[in-house]
């Protein structure tokens, strides 16, 4: 059996909010599993919500390029020593430098981005001079490219930096991309995306074993009602439901109007700029996020 430690119950209060005995008795169930813990406990109904764990300790900045057409983009993880260097412009302006950069080279990992051409000379010469000049270490921590082929992006930066989305939108005609009715709309459904962190854009597009875990978590919590199996069934596809309405953004209530969700929202769009736009995904960023 795996020994139980204090510091483990710790992390498990901090990721669950849940009380320190009832933390303890999880963990020893599970045999020292924080994840098996965790489902121990919203099982139970105990855990109130469960935090991201993996937080990187740096300081930095997130960056989000979006193109003027609106074809293509980018986020950027561009990491410091300290605060006062991350929330500087001339820090924050080099990192949308870099996913612009991109954006338009697509470059396969971090050394591919350091050996793109910036300005005349590369970005790893530019990330050293930098370095240098600001004296403190940096480092590119990740990025990913994001394109619309039939459509276009809208991005959101929230904090300062700290969390950044781009979501990715699909439409017929060019001219949309140019509405201000569309231009309003992307900026709020990557405002939803960064207030509401749903899992994805469309209920197809949830992983199956996350609708497997869910249902599982849900099945049994309903067999602790001592309810038939087909109550039971019930009960537990009523929880997934409401998942999928929490979690999935097109299904979300709009943070700005809780009588719309996004999907409707959607359509409202679509019938002003006599187009069918569609919310295809998103991409989200949260500084010092491990993937």
């Amino acid at each position: 059996m795996a020994q139980v430690t204090a510091a483990l119950v710790k992390q498990l209060r901090e990721m669950t909010d849940s009380p320190m005995m009832e933390c303890k008795k999880a963990l020893v169930e599970a045999d020292g599993d924080i994840d098996k813990a965790v489902d121990i406990l919203r099982t139970m109904g105990i855990a109130k919500a469960v935090k991201r764990a993996g937080r990187d300790t740096n300081e930095g900045t997130i960056a989000a390029y979006v193109s003027e057409d609106g074809k293509v983009g980018a986020l950027l993880e561009l990491t410091c020593e300290t605060d006062f260097v991350g929330t500087n412009p001339k820090f924050c302006g080099f990192a949308l430098e870099l996913a612009k950069i991109v954006a338009e080279n697509d470059p396969a990992d971090v050394d591919a981005l350091k050996a793109c051409a910036m300005g005349e000379s590369t970005v790893e010469a530019e990330l050293t001079e930098m370095i240098h000049v600001i004296g403190e270490n940096m480092k590119v921590a990740r990025f990913q490219r994001v394109a619309a082929a039939d459509g276009a992006l809208g991005s959101y930066v929230h904090l300062g930096g700290k969390l950044a989305d781009i979501v990715t939108f699909k439409f017929a005609k060019a001219e949309t991309a140019q509405s201000d009715q569309f231009k309003t709309f992307a900026h709020d459904v990557a405002m939803q995306v960064a207030a509401a962190a749903p899992v994805s854009a469309r209920r197809d597009d949830v992983p199956a074993e996350i609708v497997e875990h869910e249902l599982a978590i849900y099945k049994a919590q309903a067999a602790e009602s001592g309810k038939p199996e087909a109550i039971q069934e019930k009960m537990a596809q009523g929880r997934l439901e409401k998942y999928f309405k929490e979690s999935v953004l097109t299904e979300q209530e709009f943070v700005k109007d809780g009588s719309l969700t996004i999907g409707q929202l959607a359509k409202n769009v679509s019938k002003d700029v006599d187009d069918q736009i569609e919310v295809m995904s998103f991409v989200r960023y949260t500084f010092g996020e491990t993937e």
